[in-house]
């Protein structure tokens, strides 16, 4: 492995370190290449390009090679390749300031990366892969503010819940086309684990995904990663923007904690410890996320003095699942951080100096009930929401079914007066803009200790989908009886799926909802639907009614 670095100031001190991922090999899988592969047997970037997890002086860059035509992900096939990079400071790369040299290997799934360093912050880049006589696309990236910068203001597109079979990927393209974005979040279920035609059903699947069955072993999770990285629209996304990522269930199996999941049989399907071990590792290896010694995603981010952006893995230490309406949700010894992630997002919060904390959360931590709803509205819902589809007591999945870690943390947030607390939350398909309050029987009487945006799905199912209606044709009803019931939720769309544009200033943070006109057109349209934000030391959402221009 080599690298270098070209300073167009001499005397500026720089330092870029170049590094493959490594991994064991997988057993071989059966798969096709692309005819144009394999006709020339030549190397090939069938896969795009990535950048992430941006820091003040650096970031991280992937791509995966297809050496040969039976390289296909998870076959654990194919010859060693030797993979150039270079990242320069124009689109045309006439003032190339870093490059380097790795190899990717069959270990690794052909994936490399190069966690680049020594760059300006707040500035824009561009780069490349080359390998033999193959050039990758060329991409675009971005370094954070500086850790001590007045930054003005930061900009991110936020997504989750992207469900290949439910759908095309039409957010990822206008989140593409948009030229103002520092960053995009992702919030987990970048990927689904289910066997074809399952979720959805047969019948309502709009393309297939591969491989056909439920990806248990290394191979299989590598092979749907990879049919996922072959989507148009995503590798749009990945080539503009550096993507911040943080898994949830479904990059392992449905309901994943500890010691297992709710998607997972011991035995016909092997051990959970194996399924989720192979899990990571493909995550790791497909993701442009820096790998942890832990086997985890929580970490932090720093953009200027505006904002910290706390990172939360809430799957890796989670207790096992308490049964909703049961008192166990308030045990002190269940979990849905762990102590240690808890302990290490309590003193990030109470010693940061940034003027936002934005915490990173796969699921919702508002508390939420439910009043009186119709039989027909009630069972799909409880099926969203993961509650007994004969009446509600909490979502035992969310941060509801582990009360005593959000008592805790909301304790923490006043008992220490942090301010500007902003949870940024995916998974539950639906769009929600809420206060996060300190006793929700009491609300609004009771204090707002931080503030809740939930970005709706990419594409996987809502109400809508569910019952095979037009959106908006009964979820009046639903949404009317959420509000009604959680005074801290100022509004829910169940029905449309799409994006967030999260806009940071020092006086507030907006949320902007965006919904795409049809999931299974792969030309959707995007429009605006609602806006929220936040003003600095309120803890209290509000409605706007225009986006951030």
């Amino acid at each position: 492995m080599t690298s270098q670095f070209i300073s167009p100031a001499p005397s500026r001190r720089t330092v870029v370190k170049a590094a493959a991922v490594t991994a064991v090999a997988a057993p071989a899988l059966l798969g096709a290449a692309s005819p144009a592969l394999a006709g020339s047997g030549a190397p090939a970037f069938l896969h795009g390009v990535a950048s992430g997890d941006p820091l003040p002086d650096g970031v991280l860059l992937w791509t995966r090679v297809t050496p040969s035509a039976e390289a296909v992900p998870g076959s654990g096939l194919g010859p060693d390749v030797t993979v150039d990079w270079e990242l320069a400071e124009d689109r045309g790369f006439a003032r190339t300031v870093a490059s380097g040299s790795t190899t990717a290997s069959a270990s690794s799934d052909h994936t490399v990366k190069a966690d680049v360093r020594g760059l300006r912050p707040a500035t824009a880049y561009w780069f490349r892969f080359t390998a033999g006589d193959a050039v990758s696309p060329v991409a675009r990236t971005r370094t954070a503010p500086a850790a001590d910068a007045a930054t003005p203001g930061v900009r991110f597109g936020v997504v989750s819940c992207a469900n290949w079979e439910s759908g095309h990927f039409s957010a990822y393209r206008h989140l593409a086309g948009r030229a103002d974005l520092d960053a995009v979040l992702h919030l987990g279920d970048y990927v689904y684990e289910y066997a074809s035609g399952v979720y959805p059903e047969a019948k309502d699947t709009v393309r297939q995904h591969e491989p056909r069955h439920e990806i248990v072993s290394l191979a299989d999770y590598r092979t749907r990663h990879g049919h996922y990285k072959t989507d148009a629209d995503l590798q749009a996304l990945h080539a503009a923007h550096p993507v911040v990522a943080i898994w949830d269930d479904h990059e392992f199996a449905n309901d994943a904690w500890t010691g297992g999941a709710e998607n997972h049989t011991p035995g016909a399907e092997g051990e959970w410890a194996a399924r989720v071990a192979a899990a990571k590792q493909a995550y790791f290896e497909w993701m442009p996320v820096r790998a942890s010694t832990e086997g985890t995603v929580f970490r932090r981010l720093r953009f200027g003095r505006l904002a910290d952006l706390h990172l939360l893995d809430l799957r890796t230490f989670r207790s096992t699942p308490a049964k909703t309406g049961s008192g166990t949700v308030d045990d002190p010894e269940r979990s849905i951080t762990g102590r240690a992630q808890l302990d290490w997002l309590k003193a990030g919060l109470a010693g940061s100096d940034a003027t936002w904390q934005l915490v990173g959360t796969s699921v919702m931590i508002s508390p939420i009930a439910f009043g009186a709803l119709p039989a027909h509205l009630l069972e799909p819902l409880a099926e969203l929401m993961g509650l007994p589809t004969e009446g509600l007591a909490v979502n035992v999945d969310q941060w509801d079914g582990f009360t005593d870690d959000r008592k805790e943390l909301i304790g923490h947030l006043t008992s220490r007066a942090i301010r500007n607390t902003v949870f940024l939350t995916g998974d539950i398909h639906m769009a929600w803009a809420n206060d996060v309050p300190v006793k929700a029987a009491t609300y609004p009487l009771s204090a707002s200790a931080a503030t809740e945006f939930v970005v709706t799905s990419v594409t996987s199912d809502n109400l809508d989908d569910m019952l095979n209606v037009a959106p908006g044709t009964l979820s009046v009803v639903a949404a009317g009886a959420v509000k009604a019931a959680n005074r801290h939720v100022k509004w829910v769309d169940m029905d449309h799926h799409g994006y967030g544009v999260l806009d940071v200033t020092s006086e507030r943070s907006q949320m902007d909802y965006y919904t795409v006109s049809d999931k299974a057109d792969p030309a959707a349209t995007s429009s605006w639907a609602r806006s929220y934000r936040t003003k600095s030391g309120t803890q209290r959402v509000e409605r706007v009614y225009q986006p951030v221009r």
